[in-house]
């Protein structure tokens, strides 16, 4: 929808909504000014946009209504989130200004001042504005931890690293994980002799995924001109997260002796950016994408050439669907060296698929791939799947076998690679070969649910080894409880079987799940008619062919099922 259409909709929208709810706090004085359709339209207009993450759009509907905080409380703060977002920074800082001379400040305006303090050094002005935004009331616990770190961050002037560790054990005990890792930033900030046990302590902590934290530990003791040392560290922890983009571009930064990103450990305003990053993070777990952007760009701000952050910020744009935005992110970042150009190319090439634009897709992917100055067997392994997922099979095929002439069974790949290239030789017809790849997978891993359901299903599609199968997808369905795939073929098996009053429980479980699947319906059409449902069988087939997704195939066969039953 283009925004002139979204503001007429909106404006025809201001009868039937309840604008009391939202404009209850106007005075007397400013009722008149604001209480009028355009006003109304472009407030409604401007949130509308900011949840759907269209930030500059929303700016332009926001700005009209300057003013409006003075008697609708919550304006001021979706009025920052908004600029904020659309990286007006200098404009949200001069905003909380203004607040703050008209008596109207916010937890966002008071955090937006003393990030502002803190990135031009003066930490004095920010623990007073972080101070502010603590006696404001933050909005969640989180926010509430994160004010606190930041004011123990900038109350460090004339402090020891004694002081320093005092004060960050007075934080919120139930964010554990975080505090360990200020920790290790503070024993670095004050260049300690301890900073390294610390660093080892928390990249080997089984507990939580820490491998993000084996680049900074790599790269302080490169700092420190152990260049041996934070070699050792970066090769190792390549070996735990060989798919970790930060760590690979920062191996070959170190090679290439290039710099690809910037970070100080002696700077506070970059240890509070990646502070900042981290509960973005958790917002966007959370999938409070617009929440999750206000925090990653004011990590931004005070930290713009770790481009890493922009990473997050263009897959938050992905979940919500803005392939434009996510994009010209992922376009960006294939500037930052070859492993991030790489990752770039086949996150485009997934938007692109997306936007059913696959040839394109496989051409940026295939010429990416090509271009790689090394070509490993993940960035290989990566693009045979890419390859597999788009119906390439045989070209595939070619890269999976390229990939297990070149490592052992013992190889965490292994499994991956058999099972991918299994599933190819069964989509172009070549079962036998297919069967084995998919065995060997199992073979060296067992507990792989989805390998199990494929084997399994392709057996009893074939109306082989039958029992045997059933007995498989039970163990799947241990191991992937609920699972709608898996939940069909083991309602299939059961009807293979004989067991329709068991097979029907089962299928319409797996109907329940995914109600728009044809072969499900399908199945569960035969297993009504099994049944004696004969009715109800016809009205799931016939729902059958009124299904964009159901294959040629499987709808001549459900015309023969409708006109002589099974």
């Amino acid at each position: 929808m283009n925004i002139f259409k979204l503001h007429l909709k909106i404006t025809s929208l201001i009868i039937i909504v309840t604008v009391f709810v939202t404009f209850s706090t106007l005075n007397a004085k400013n009722f008149d000014k604001y209480y009028k359709a355009g006003n109304v339209a472009d407030y409604f207009s401007g949130i509308l946009l900011l949840n759907k993450s269209q930030y500059d759009d929303s700016y332009k509907y926001l700005k009209k209504l300057d003013g409006l905080e003075k008697s609708h409380l919550n304006f001021s703060s979706i009025y920052l989130y908004t600029l904020i977002n659309s990286n007006k920074f200098n404009q949200a800082f001069a905003y909380s200004k203004k607040l703050e001379k008209d008596g109207q400040e916010s937890f966002e305006s008071n955090l937006i001042t003393g990030i502002y303090y803190s990135k031009n050094n003066k930490n004095h002005l920010a623990k007073k504005y972080f101070l502010k935004a603590k006696e404001k009331g933050p909005k969640t616990i989180l926010d509430n931890y994160l004010i606190d770190s930041l004011y123990s961050w900038s109350d460090l002037k004339g402090k020891n690293i004694e002081e320093a560790i005092s004060n960050l054990q007075k934080l919120d005990e139930r964010f554990s994980s975080l505090k360990k890792i200020q920790n290790v930033f503070l024993y670095s900030y004050f260049g300690h002799s301890d900073a390294e046990k610390f660093f080892n302590e928390l990249i080997s902590d089984q507990k939580t995924d820490f491998s993000r934290y084996n680049y900074f530990y790599s790269k302080y003791l490169h700092n420190l001109g152990k260049a041996q040392e934070a070699k050792k560290i970066l090769n190792s922890s390549l070996k735990k997260y060989p798919r970790n983009l930060l760590l690979n571009q920062y191996k070959l930064d170190l090679e290439n002796s290039e710099n690809n990103f910037s970070f100080d450990f002696k700077k506070d305003t970059h240890v509070i950016a990646e502070i900042l990053y981290i509960v973005a993070n958790a917002f966007s777990s959370q999938s409070i994408y617009s929440t999750s952007n206000f925090y990653l760009n004011l990590s931004k701000y005070l930290n713009k050439d770790f481009h890493v952050f922009d990473t997050l910020l263009a897959e938050n744009f992905y979940n919500i669907d803005d392939f434009v935005n996510s994009k010209k992110i992922y376009k960006n970042l294939e500037e930052y060296g070859s492993a991030f150009k790489w990752f770039s190319n086949k996150q485009i090439s997934i938007i692109l698929v997306k936007e059913e634009k696959e040839k394109q897709a496989i051409k940026l992917l295939k010429e990416s791939y090509n271009r790689l100055p090394l070509k490993g067997v993940y960035e290989t392994f990566d693009y045979a799947e890419f390859l597999k997922n788009n119906e390439e099979f045989e070209d595939s095929i070619k890269y999976y076998t390229n990939i297990l002439n070149q490592i052992e069974k013992d190889h965490p790949l292994y499994p991956e690679v058999t099972d991918g290239r299994g599933v190819s030789y069964e989509r172009i017809g070549q079962w036998d070969k297919a069967e084995k790849d998919l065995i060997s997978s199992l073979e060296v891993n067992p507990d792989q649910a989805y390998v199990i359901n494929y084997l399994a299903y392709s057996w009893i599609e074939q109306g082989v080894k039958i029992k045997k199968s059933l007995s498989m997808l039970e163990k799947a369905n241990k191991l992937k409880s609920n699972d709608p795939y898996i939940i069909d073929s083991l309602g299939w098996a059961l009807f293979k079987l004989k067991r329709y009053k068991e097979s029907k429980n089962y299928l319409q479980l797996a109907l329940r799940l995914m109600p728009a699947d044809p072969i499900v319906n399908d199945h569960y059409g035969d297993v009504l008619w099994k049944n004696g449902n004969e009715i109800q069988a016809r009205y799931y087939w016939n729902y059958v062919l009124n299904l964009e997704k159901a294959e040629k195939d499987l709808k001549e066969k459900v015309q023969k099922k409708l006109i002589k039953g099974l």
